[in-house]
């Protein structure tokens, strides 16, 4: 016995290699039965993010990173949603209306002149750049902790911090998707993969968010500050070669007599600036659209319904449109951007006629899925044609200077649709006036620049 405890010296030894009883045994199966269901839900995303080629190039590592970005996003608004900084009842003076169309201007009027010069200016920290913007929204979540329940002052510059940081990432998220294109991928498709990603993890967080509210108001600012705080460390897991120069030139523009020139908006064509032009319509007709439904469908609810449901009918409407044509840009093999544009454009100018001859609920609501169709198509195409034709060094500035002007250009449709009178045909007119002003602009443009090949800078 001194030596041990003879033959029950195998067994002991045999329990204590392997760490195992009935009792550990069964907490094991317990624990990979409750581990199941997630780990494979994360690879099963997992393999659909790093599909064709998408793991490879890093392109499915950004997409993950927007999925996170899309559902911090909707925690925070659903935080904000009984405030009154997003609160816009139709109820209140056209006034008021029209001073949230001027806040929401703010994130671009600081986006254009500073933020996209000074991302040009440091091409090589894209990784830092959008960590930074998530650290910052993080940080402003749990700010906005404090002062979401009682509405205090210090809310606003913090959700209005947010909407800045937002708007940058998404500035430096557009410049970046080139650099993580997998082979024979069009741009239209890595951009639309992407933005699907968002679309999803926004829808998927929402109720989510919801639930949490019911535990307090400042519980969804807490998901929020986890997720960014998840994306910060996300943002520099992509590949280094979003921040590497290797195998760039830097690109110049050529004009009349080969005087070098600035590379800008101006400078890089037809096809950039007619999508802009095109983009810019549509994105009118949503801004005019949002703002008028709102007071009209309060005082004329569509026949045999209550205000509310009408307003929801043409939301889901324009919503799920919206994600159709996501979905669409994700499926497209390559084709022209220009071609994609002109398209949508008439599309959207066809409805909106149909809906000014035809005035009614059901118009009304094929005209809102069309125009959510056909904008995302048309943004996810523009995209692509910054991407392709804007030099690098510009690129970022040219993203924000974009970005800047159609939301301007929503302003000033929502702005229509406040000061209209609220006659459905009328409105509609207005509408379809809108859309034939951009067929005009750009269309012929776009047509022309597709038929003679795109449009690329001249390298020096």
């Amino acid at each position: 016995m001194a030596g041990g405890l003879g033959h029950y010296d195998g067994v002991v030894a045999a329990n204590r290699s392997d760490g195992s009883g009935p009792l550990r045994r069964a907490g094991r199966s317990v624990g990979r039965a409750l581990h199941l269901p997630f780990s494979g839900t994360a690879k099963g995303l997992r393999r659909v993010t790093h599909a064709h080629g998408a793991g490879e190039s890093g392109l499915g590592k950004l997409i993950e990173l927007h999925a996170v970005n899309g559902a911090g996003d909707v925690m925070i608004t659903i935080a904000l949603a009984s405030t009154v900084f997003f609160s816009v009842p139709t109820d209140e003076a056209r006034g008021r209306v029209a001073l949230y169309l001027a806040v929401t201007m703010a994130p671009f009027t600081l986006l254009a002149p500073v933020i996209g010069p000074l991302l040009d200016r440091i091409p090589h920290g894209r990784r830092a750049a959008m960590a930074a913007a998530m650290l910052t929204r993080a940080l402003l979540a749990l700010a906005m902790s404090g002062a979401v329940a009682t509405g205090g002052l210090e809310l606003y510059p913090a959700a209005l911090g947010v909407l800045v940081s937002s708007k940058a990432y998404g500035v430096v998220r557009s410049a970046v998707v080139p650099r993580l294109l997998p082979p024979r991928f069009s741009l239209v498709k890595a951009n639309s993969r992407v933005t699907l990603a968002g679309l999803l993890a926004t829808g998927a967080a929402a109720p989510i968010g919801i639930g949490l509210q019911q535990l307090g108001p400042a519980w969804p600012l807490y998901g929020a500050f986890a997720l960014f705080i998840v994306g910060t460390f996300l943002a520099f897991t992509l590949p280094h070669k979003v921040d590497s120069s290797k195998g760039e030139r830097k690109a110049m523009l050529l004009e009349h007599g080969h005087a070098p020139r600035r590379p800008g908006l101006r400078t890089v064509g037809p096809s950039v600036l007619h999508g802009l032009q095109a983009n810019a319509a549509l994105r009118s007709l949503s801004g005019f659209l949002i703002f008028f439904l709102a007071f009209l469908l309060r005082e004329h609810p569509l026949s045999g319904q209550s205000a509310a449901v009408s307003l929801a009918v043409v939301g889901i409407s324009a919503g799920v449109g919206n994600a159709c044509g996501t979905a669409i840009g994700a499926g497209l093999k390559s084709r022209g951007p220009e071609l994609i544009i002109a398209t949508v454009l008439a599309v959207t100018l066809g409805v909106a006629i149909c809906a000014a001859l035809f005035f009614g609920g059901l118009m009304v609501a094929v005209l809102g899925a069309t125009a959510g169709l056909c904008q995302a198509l048309a943004k996810l195409s523009l995209d692509a044609l910054i991407q392709r034709d804007v030099p690098e060094e510009v690129r970022t500035s040219a993203f924000a200077r974009s970005e800047t002007l159609l939301q301007m250009a929503w302003v000033v449709g929502g702005a229509i649709g406040i000061a209209l009178p609220l006659n459905g045909a009328l409105g509609m007119s207005v509408a379809a006036g809108l859309l034939a002003t951009g067929v005009v602009l750009s269309v012929r443009g776009l047509l022309t620049a597709a038929r003679r090949g795109q449009s690329r800078p001249r390298v020096a």
